[in-house]
């Protein structure tokens, strides 16, 4: 018998554009953080995979990949991993992520404000670019997960500064501003955790925070998350928000549309508290500017 589906309640439009107002101003005072998808690309609908369905899609156009690993981006990016090399994966996606990507007006409007954490959770350079090109006067620079295959170094992170050089965690802590890529990117350095082996040692030790940075951790505890063009559709997806959010203040907001949720991803809401708003993303966005 199939389990009932989920009864999640979405505020109505008006209200969920109220919270998002208030979302805003705390924005602005530095109190929420930022979670970012790929969806959020979306709005400027560049020329890279904007999911992991579709990065997995675009690894089917390089080889031929069994049943199992059809659209799964990280069993797609494992076969390639085991028949071939770690460093054609990686060249696979570089080649994904080399078209520029145009920020949009709220990665603009981000790089303007002196946020202490901004989580961006897929593999290009956008947040980056916009910081780099809002001539701010206030210090920043990025985490990035990283695979520790074939490295032969106990790190799970490593450190960027504003100019693309690896810094370390001391410097970290400075930063008015920490962009953390969780999933590695693909500039400065292409660093990516992509594969089901990259992510088997991440999984084991997630849970008790290991693979997060500290300066993450420390920003995060007073602080809660807005989630704008994120999906929950895939166990990885889910395991992610669950754990950076983890020991952070709540209440947490996600900009979703109802029509077209899994099962799981209405659980998933249900289980975390996350409270979602139903308003397109362009216009939660315009919201969130104003």
């Amino acid at each position: 018998m199939n389990a009932p589906t989920p009864q999640v309640d979405f505020a109505t439009p008006a209200d969920a554009e109220k919270v998002l107002e208030e979302v805003a101003g705390r924005l602005r005072a530095g109190s929420v953080a930022p979670y970012l998808g790929p969806g959020l690309l979306a709005l400027s609908q560049p020329d890279i995979p904007l999911a992991p369905e579709a990065l997995a899609a675009f690894f089917a156009t390089k080889v031929a990949l069994p049943r199992r690993a059809k659209g799964n981006a990280w069993a797609s990016a494992q076969h390639i991993e085991s028949y071939k090399h770690r460093a054609t994966v990686t060249a696979y996606m570089a080649e994904a992520f080399a078209p520029k990507v145009e920020p949009t007006a709220f990665h603009r409007h981000l790089a303007t404000l002196p946020v202490p954490l901004i989580v961006d959770s897929w593999y290009d350079g956008a947040m980056r670019t916009a910081l780099m090109e809002a001539a701010r006067t206030a210090s920043w620079g990025e985490a990035q997960g990283i695979t520790r295959a074939g490295i032969g170094e106990d790190r799970w992170y490593r450190f960027y500064d504003a100019a693309g050089l690896e810094s370390d965690r001391a410097a970290a802590e400075d930063w008015t501003t920490l962009l953390y890529k969780p999933h590695g990117a693909v500039a400065p350095a292409k660093n990516f955790l992509i594969s089901d082996a990259d992510y088997v040692e991440v999984l084991t030790e997630i849970d008790i925070q290991t693979p997060i940075p500290d300066a993450v951790k420390h920003r995060r505890t007073t602080r809660s998350f807005l989630f704008l063009g994120c999906r929950f559709n895939d166990q990885m997806l889910r395991t992610y928000a669950r754990q950076v959010t983890k020991r952070s203040s709540g209440p947490h907001c996600a900009v979703l549309e109802p029509e077209g949720l899994s099962r799981n991803e209405l659980k998933f809401l249900l289980e975390t508290g996350l409270v979602p708003l139903a308003v397109p993303l362009a216009r939660a966005v315009e919201i969130l500017q104003g």
